[in-house]
């Protein structure tokens, strides 16, 4: 899960506001649309998409009729739509393996609670500050012998278009806190840092004790796939390049983007080599049909005639 931003310039584009714009590192007039992505492998695509209309736009109704934005669309929090987003992917019969989210999710109770309650596993970003039975997460990582009692433990992320980066980790099971109450379960609480950097960084993972603390780490991290395919959907397929005033229009375009990058996916892993040699579209050695027929020496055929 993960947000995205374009700038707009004047008032009639719908959802348009002043508000944080990732695109830009910070505070700008522009829309926000939140989404839904999915990574399997070198397979990547968008599979939702929907705008956050801001509260602003929410409370004056002629404004939102003006821009085609019918009554039910409403002010969501962005951790909504992203739940919902989520949800409507598994009934529409999609299997999620993980759930990723950066801290702008994993700070909101309600969005694990929801994952949790539709039997999702999530390995999400978090908050330093983290409400646990033992306190924040920064001091109980800090403090508490379940995580100063062990070794830094590497741990390779691997990435696709850059060098990979590995992380020092350390992790152990907590408790977390819900209305000022400590959950009946335990979770992972991760917390890494970059070793070329020297970034750290806080996860919670609702995956059982059985599962790799290495299997949670790559599981939270490849959240990258989502960064990459907004910038191709920006750069190859005009995401952001939408110009209207309708909210309609603007909401086709969007489809019509997700389609587009999903069918250029679905080709581009047909084209690599992940289909059979005998497939007639694999990019692998081999697979060309092989040219059956050869023009005859030029000093075989009769003058005049050209080769077929």
């Amino acid at each position: 899960m993960d947000e995205t931003s374009a700038c707009k310039k004047g008032t009639k584009t719908p959802g348009v506001q002043r508000q944080y714009l990732g695109c830009v590192g910070k505070v700008g007039n522009g829309i926000v649309t939140v989404h839904l992505a999915v990574a399997r492998g070198r397979f990547k695509a968008l599979l939702d998409g929907e705008l956050f209309l801001p509260e602003s736009w929410d409370a004056d109704r002629d404004r939102c009729a003006a821009a085609g934005i019918p009554d039910d669309v409403v002010y969501r929090p962005k951790w909504r739509i992203a739940l919902d987003q989520v949800r409507r992917a598994v009934a529409n019969g999609l299997h999620l393996d993980w759930v990723g989210f950066d801290e702008g999710y994993g700070d909101k109770p309600g969005f694990l609670a929801g994952l949790e309650e539709a039997g999702l596993t999530y390995a999400g970003e978090v908050p330093r500050d983290l409400p646990t039975a033992g306190g924040p997460a920064e001091r109980v990582a800090a403090t508490d012998p379940a995580f100063t009692g062990q070794r830094w433990r590497a741990v390779r992320v691997p990435h696709q278009s850059e060098p990979d980066e590995v992380w020092e980790v350390r992790a152990a099971r907590v408790r977390l806190r819900r209305d000022k109450r400590p959950t009946a379960g335990e979770y992972w609480l991760v917390v890494a840092r970059s070793r070329r950097t020297e970034e750290v960084k806080y996860f919670a993972s609702n995956a059982g004790p059985a599962v790799p603390v290495a299997r949670v780490v790559r599981a939270a991290f490849a959240r990258w796939n989502v960064e990459h395919a907004f910038r191709v959907a920006k750069s190859e397929a005009g995401m952001t390049h939408y110009e209207g005033r309708s909210y309609v229009g603007l909401t086709r375009h969007l489809v019509l983007c997700l389609v587009v990058m999903g069918f250029v996916a679905v080709r581009a892993a047909e084209l690599r080599g992940e289909k059979p040699g005998g497939h007639a579209g694999a990019g692998v050695p081999g697979a060309e049909r092989p040219v059956r027929r050869a023009a005859r020496p030029g000093s075989r055929r009769p003058a005049g005639h050209p080769h077929r």
